[in-house]
């Protein structure tokens, strides 16, 4: 037997050609790679070795032979540098009003099977390095991160309904700088929202925008550099909200309502020191709204009382607040009458309804 090793020359006994043995194949062939880089098998008792420097081949799998002189490449030419992008800023864009935008692919298939489009808005003079992920049983998925430049929006990502419900909870963390210049130091954000996926349904949810010609739905990150914070109220400190409402009713002042025994005749007096211990930071109008408010708070409470007489003590005053009374009586309730109260009791400051 031929003692044949790997990368002799061999060339075959019984046929035309040969190559170089590249390996054996069980105890009584070789594997020959030819010119052409291909490799048959052959029988070791067939073959004949020839010499031990490899010829030429055109394999891959082979590493390429050294050059006696290196191959200059020829120079290529200069790729121009990309030019900085001139940002222009605005007044408005030195505080911070950034939006996540969605847009339906298909709006007037909106309650059917259409997709959407999810953009990231920044209408700042700000850089922006951001993180938009969504939360997965207790764990939160990169959706998209990225670089924003000033006063741009880009496209995130585009989604299918059927994905809705992976996007009721999304997150949105970011940095805001500037490049080669000075800039008032902005905290970093990491705000969380809770997306209503119903309003992904409905027409009239996606609006009309400053952002994009089409309507679409906005959700605000940060306005005016204060990031949106969810409101998040337990039941327990809504329990006792309510509770310290109960008890603040039960000392705020009361409107006097005294009833005559005689004639059954309601007083209620609506000078705003009889409502309100403390009126200061009010307008004339707020007190004037207040004082409105609880007439009709008495009128309604009566509203099921016929023939109750009500006398509302206003003061004369400037007439404000007894005419508009009076413009209430003529419009809202035309059913009931009204006069002057007793000029004796009440000079010309009161105005007595009768239910009817």
């Amino acid at each position: 037997m031929n003692n044949i090793k790997v990368g002799d020359k061999v060339r075959f006994l019984n046929s035309t050609g040969g190559g170089i043995v590249r390996g054996l194949k069980g105890k009584d062939q070789v594997l020959v790679e030819d010119e052409d880089g291909f490799e048959v098998p052959a029988l070791i008792r067939e073959c004949v070795v020839v010499g031990e420097v490899e010829m030429q081949v055109h394999s891959s799998r082979r590493s390429p032979l050294p050059q006696t002189s290196p191959v200059v490449a020829a120079p290529q030419p200069k790729k121009p540098e990309p030019e900085e992008v001139k940002v222009e800023e605005t007044v408005e864009g030195e505080r911070l009003n950034i939006y996540l935008a969605y847009l339906p692919l298909e709006p007037e298939n909106i309650m059917k099977n259409t997709g959407y489009e999810t953009y990231f808005v920044n209408d700042s003079n700000y850089y922006l390095m951001f993180n938009y992920m969504n939360r997965q049983n207790n764990s939160w998925i990169s959706r998209y991160n990225g670089l924003i430049e000033p006063n741009t929006k880009i496209f995130l990502e585009e989604f299918g309904k059927e994905e809705l419900n992976d996007l009721e909870r999304i997150c949105v963390q970011l940095i805001a700088f500037k490049k080669d210049k000075p800039y008032s130091l902005k905290n970093t954000a990491s705000v969380e929202l809770h997306l209503d996926t119903v309003k992904f349904y409905k027409q009239h949810c996606f609006m009309e925008n400053d952002f994009f010609d089409e309507d679409a739905l906005l959700f605000p990150l940060v306005r005016q550099d204060i990031p949106e914070k969810e409101l998040l109220i337990s039941a327990v400190e809504l329990q006792e909200a309510m509770r310290q409402k109960v008890r603040e009713d039960r000392h705020a002042p009361q409107p006097v309502v005294k009833k005559k025994e005689e004639s059954a005749v309601l007083e209620v007096d609506l000078h705003i020191h009889q409502l309100l211990d403390n009126t200061n930071g009010m307008s004339n109008a707020d007190m004037l709204n207040y004082q409105l408010d609880k007439f009709h708070e008495i009128l309604g409470q009566y509203a099921g009382h016929k023939g109750q007489k009500i006398v509302f003590i206003h003061g004369k005053g400037d007439g404000v607040l007894r005419k508009a009374i009076e413009k209430e009586l003529k419009t809202r309730y035309k059913q009931y009458y009204y006069q002057d109260a007793s000029f004796r009791e009440y000079g010309f400051g009161a105005t007595m309804v009768t239910i009817k």
